[in-house]
């Protein structure tokens, strides 16, 4: 088996980050052209539903002239029995590439070591890196560096993780504001904290939301309610009810302070129509910087 790299948590490409966004912000600008994946095939594995996911990486593959194939878990036998061993292998055989958006980690993990080519995780339920490098090609354009805070306010979920862990290996300080029974992974701080000994990035976990969000220049949230948590709904709603971002929260992040969401938004919930349909929002970059920041993963692994 020829020696491959993949994308399944942030700590795959911890040293590659600045290079993967550079090549982002390229693709961005028009700097990088032609079609460098002409004859590749991407597998897009979607058990989860997905809209930007979805679109980022099939627009993407196709304006670097390659192929994609979306394959639902209705498409697949490996949701109706079939080992991902098999299915890895014979994957392996047809296409340059795999993309998958599961509900188990796990999953993925079992997927990528028995598959010769390259896994990217497009979504788990403990990590989501292409929308933390997204994330930070968008801090990048608003700020010009990762210095000032990140604030994170809401569920301790896959994005939570992933930003905490991109954070640490950039060097950006982050404090994460959530109820202390939806707190982040713990093996995921430990790893963070050990990360940002080494960059600087200064870490703060808390249930105080007011504390979270006091001075930061970057606020973020995620919905209340993620897939698989609907049975948790109402339940949810009211834990986390003082976690919603409106504008008198914002008003304690610094004055020019944008609002991040990674989308899609439960507005009344999670966050107002007025922070995010407002002038300090930046949700539909982020949005767009899928495409880009996608790009560049399908260019860097399968070029």
């Amino acid at each position: 088996m020829k020696s491959k790299k993949d994308i399944l948590s942030i700590l795959d490409i911890k040293d590659e980050i600045p290079k993967i966004l550079d090549l982002a912000i390229k693709f961005k600008n028009g700097e990088i052209g032609g079609k460098p994946l002409e004859g590749k095939s991407l597998a897009m594995i979607f058990q989860k539903s997905s809209t930007r996911t979805r679109v980022s990486f099939e627009v993407g593959m196709y304006e670097l002239g390659g192929n994609s194939l979306f394959l639902s878990g209705s498409d697949l036998q490996m949701f109706r029995g079939e080992s991902i061993s098999d299915t890895a292998k014979v994957l392996s055989r047809y296409v340059d590439g795999i993309m998958i958006r599961a509900s188990n980690h796990q999953d993925i993990v079992e997927l990528s070591s028995e598959a010769d080519i390259p896994v990217i995780n497009g979504l788990t339920d403990l990590e989501h890196p292409c929308q933390a490098l997204a994330d930070m090609q968008t801090i990048l354009e608003k700020k010009g560096n990762f210095n000032g805070k990140l604030a994170y306010v809401g569920d301790g979920n896959n994005v939570c993780n992933s930003l905490l862990l991109i954070s640490a290996c950039v060097g950006m300080d982050i404090s994460i504001a959530t109820p202390k029974n939806y707190q982040p992974s713990e093996d995921i701080i430990s790893k963070a904290e050990n990360i940002s000994k080494k960059t600087g990035s200064k870490i703060q976990i808390t249930d105080i939301v007011e504390d979270a969000v006091f001075g930061a220049d970057k606020v973020y949230t995620d919905v209340w309610v993620s897939m698989g948590n609907e049975e948790e709904k109402e339940k949810r709603r009211n834990d986390f009810l003082k976690y919603q971002v409106n504008s008198k929260l914002m008003k304690l992040a610094a004055k020019d302070a944008i609002f991040m969401h990674c989308l899609p938004a439960i507005r009344g919930e999670e966050v107002v129509t007025e922070v995010i349909d407002g002038s300090q929002s930046v949700v539909i970059d982020q949005a767009e910087n899928r495409l880009h920041a996608q790009k560049a993963v399908l260019y860097y692994l399968l070029k």
